[in-house]
């Protein structure tokens, strides 16, 4: 598609639609993903990171792009976060490496027996997940980890496009906090499972049976509270409230969980 068409240039609103469709499997997708401009205010934020940067990580060449997906392009399970955070994801270029969230998530993933490492640093640090798949609603880092509904909606493609790609093998998903939650089901409803009415609520803990369409097999769909440094703290969110989920929603998806 020539830049002059709409939804063609990285930066036009419409281009995350144009070439979300256009991506025929997972890392077409996730090459696109990274090309991606659409929200000015996103960009400008990721790319102020990237220059500007955390004492800790002075020495870092910041990622400070849109951030794909993570994990098999077959798996069974997914897990749905927010966004990257400023210097976890979108320093390292990784979903969840590189901060306190991932060190519980990936943590927990890996008692589990479905990481191969228990820390994730970045992208060269060997860690390979098992059945998993881990992306979010939003790619790149908001300000304050708030991205707009409309960023939101913006980004939208993407996600609908990467569950359309794993609808074949997609058993289960776990969503990590209530904006993910509220963010995934729209795209669940045009990937073709049949939310009942009222749509189901956010809970921790919470899951719900969602039908097929086309009669294959259902999708299980759990909550969680997110692994945030502030619920971690306050122990709104354990280790074992998480590995709890992570090891239900395992089940459902066919895969063997340790611990």
């Amino acid at each position: 598609m020539a830049a002059g068409t709409p939804g063609g240039a990285p930066d036009d609103p419409g281009f995350p639609a144009a070439a979300a469709a256009r991506a025929a499997t997972v890392p077409a997708l996730d090459d696109a993903v990274t090309t991606c401009r659409a929200c000015p205010r996103l960009v400008a934020w990721r790319e102020e990171v990237g220059r500007v940067k955390r004492r800790a990580y002075a020495d870092w060449s910041y990622w400070a792009r849109p951030v794909p997906g993570f994990g098999p392009l077959d798996a069974p399970l997914a897990v749905v976060g927010l966004a990257p955070a400023a210097h976890g994801g979108n320093r390292t270029g990784r979903m969840f490496s590189g901060d306190p969230s991932g060190d519980v998530l990936y943590a927990a993933l890996h008692e589990l027996g479905l990481a191969s490492l228990p820390t994730a640093v970045d992208r060269e640090d060997g860690l390979e997940l098992y059945g998993v798949r881990i992306t979010s609603p939003v790619h790149c880092a908001p300000p304050d980890n708030k991205p707009t509904t409309a960023e939101r909606d913006t980004c939208r493609p993407w996600l609908a496009r990467e569950f359309r790609l794993l609808r074949p093998t997609l058993r289960a998903v776990v969503v990590l906090g209530g904006f993910g939650w509220q963010a995934l089901l729209p795209v669940l409803a045009d990937a073709g499972w049949r939310l009942p009415r009222p749509r189901p609520a956010f809970g921790h803990a919470a899951h719900v049976l969602l039908q097929d369409a086309d009669g294959d097999a259902g999708l299980h769909l759990f909550g969680s509270y997110h692994p945030s440094r502030r619920n971690v703290s306050t122990r709104t969110l354990t280790p074992a409230m998480l590995r709890d989920v992570l090891r239900t929603a395992a089940g459902a998806a066919g895969l063997p969980a340790e611990g």
